[in-house]
């Protein structure tokens, strides 16, 4: 109840402010006293058809001189100096007579005729100086005249219109007490309207979203979409109809302007929620991606989207304005041009970041080396890379940087390579080598997390101090963590093999040879097995583990 009360008192307001307005125009005449018809100049016969269709001055017969020509009947001159001036006065073109010549030899020096259109809107509708030497509209205005009348007018609301006159009613507050009632009535129905436009675009949006099982954006996205689409409807509902009431075209300018600033902003609110639709639609298709780069590409998506549809809806309303949009345009290239090349380098990481997203190099979470940055992607931006550091730290990495360099994707490999060298003491016999290797084989063979179709551990090298051995093979897990955690799996396995064996590792020492002293035993430990007994040994070892 407060919600209509108050739409009330607003609209008895906008009635009363609307009628002080249109009073204060009304009021407002810089015709001569005393004019009368006159077709000697542009300014003459133009003046000659606006001021005897004024209040106080109506004169159909006076106003419908200068569309008199020969074979144009007196009904068919009237009926064209009526219906351009209330088209015009619809539209809130208003003739600017400062800018009429009032040359009787006027000619015109872009088509080098004599010839002049007194609204610039319409240029095909023009006074033109005849064989006399009198200026009156040309009889190729006349078709012009009729297409605009039912452009302003459409879907017959001239005939609606054409049942008022202006002669013999009531006037106040600027008004006739028909404008009155049908600008009350056209308020009450817009608000009607408005009301019933948004509970059926609710029940449409809400219907239609359930279907496709999207029941949770209707009402964080899809029904504030509503209320600007009702509003839209309705201000193209008022544009169409409010020519009936033939305001002065002081208040038609006005209420023009307001029309053609507010239809591209409800369109940019409208668009600007459906942009968030939109991004819970590609968020569900970045689910389905492995990649969770895609994650982050959505939000930027999103935020470029929106302004893409804020400068748009802005560029509509700049021209609905009359705004040299060309101009403008050019303007800003040129000043675009001059920022490009005082934030190149900030340009350099936009195309960067493009590239990152197209490429697709890396993705969250991956290792990545690039010269002296070794860490793990955090977050992907629109002008750097956030990069975590294995000591902590954190990177800001601009994203031009990382397109142009070498990109090392640590994440990306599908087996993580361990390579080291196992070395064992010169006094180790050939024959236990041999096992050893076969042991390690073994090891690597068992465990769940190694590459079974290639790995090398081969006896191939024999280095100052040891004999040593060459462990190639690769881990198949994904993460860091896990690598180490197999590493050490192997490792411990390794160990504890060669503690099985008696597989000495060696390590830098310097040996010095004496005779051996008397009741003291020798360091060097003697080997009285042969290859099968290491053998046996080994087997033992693995049938324990099992």
């Amino acid at each position: 109840m407060k919600g209509r009360s108050f739409l009330f008192r607003g609209c008895l307001v906008f009635l009363f402010f609307m009628g002080s307005l249109l009073n204060s125009l009304a009021r407002q005449s810089d015709v001569p006293p005393d004019f009368s018809p006159d077709l000697s100049t542009p300014w003459h016969s133009i003046l000659t058809h606006i001021y005897f269709l004024q209040s106080g001055n109506y004169d159909e017969a006076k106003a419908s001189i200068p569309f008199l020509h020969p074979g144009v009947d007196s009904v068919q001159a009237r009926d064209l100096a009526i219906k351009l001036k209330q088209a015009w006065d619809a539209r809130g073109h208003i003739v600017n007579f400062d800018n009429v010549p009032r040359d009787a030899n006027y000619l015109d020096t872009v088509s080098e005729r004599q010839i002049f259109a007194p609204i610039s809107h319409t240029p095909g509708i023009y006074v033109e100086r005849q064989p006399n030497g009198q200026w009156r509209y040309s009889v190729n205005s006349f078709d012009n005249i009729e297409d605009f009348y039912r452009e302003v007018f459409p879907y017959g609301s001239d005939l609606l219109a054409n049942l008022f006159s202006e002669r013999g009613t009531v006037r106040f507050f600027g008004l006739y007490l028909w404008q009155h009632i049908g600008i009350l009535l056209m308020i009450i129905v817009s608000l009607l309207l408005h009301k019933l436009l948004t509970y059926s675009f609710n029940r449409l949006l809400y219907q239609g979203a359930h279907k496709l099982g999207y029941d949770k954006i209707v009402r964080p996205y899809l029904l504030p979409v509503a209320k600007p689409m009702s509003w839209f409807v309705v201000f193209v509902f008022i544009a169409v109809f409010y020519p009936i009431l033939q305001l002065p075209a002081q208040v038609s300018f006005y209420l023009s302007f307001i029309f053609r600033v507010l239809w591209p902003l409800f369109g940019i609110i409208v668009f600007y929620n459906l942009v968030d639709v939109f991004g819970l639609y590609l968020e569900s298709l970045a689910g389905k991606n492995e990649s969770s780069l895609d994650n982050h590409v959505v939000p930027l998506i999103r935020k470029v989207l929106r302004v893409f549809v804020v400068i748009v809806g802005g560029l509509f309303i700049l021209q609905n304005l009359d705004v040299n949009i060309t101009a403008l345009l050019a303007g800003l290239s040129i000043g675009g041009l001059a920022l490009a090349l005082a934030a190149q380098d900030t340009l350099k990481n936009l195309f960067g970041s493009l590239m990152i997203f197209i490429d697709k190099p890396f993705s969250v979470g991956h290792w990545i080396t690039s010269g002296d940055i070794d860490g793990t992607v955090e977050e992907v931006g629109f002008r750097s890379t956030r990069v975590r550091s294995f000591r902590n730290s954190l990177y800001y990495v601009p994203n031009g940087r990382l397109a142009d360099s070498t990109i090392d994707n640590h994440g990306l490999r599908l087996f993580r390579r361990f390579f080291m060298h196992i070395a064992v003491t010169y006094d180790t016999p050939p024959d236990l080598i041999e096992v050893f290797v076969q042991g390690l084989r073994k090891i690597v063979e068992k465990h769940p997390n190694t590459r079974k179709d290639f790995y090398i551990i081969e006896f191939n090298e024999m280095g100052d101090f040891s004999l040593r051995i060459m462990f190639y093979i690769f881990f198949a897990v994904p993460t860091w963590p896990e690598e180490l955690r197999a590493r050490h799996e192997i490792l411990i396995e390794i160990v504890r093999l060669a503690e099985k064996l008696g597989v000495r590792f060696a390590f830098p020492t310097s040996t010095m040879h004496m005779e051996t002293f008397p009741d003291k035993k020798s360091l060097t430990p003697k080997y009285d097995m042969n290859m099968n007994e290491f053998k046996q040994v080994m087997e033992d070892y693995f049938a324990q583990k099992k």
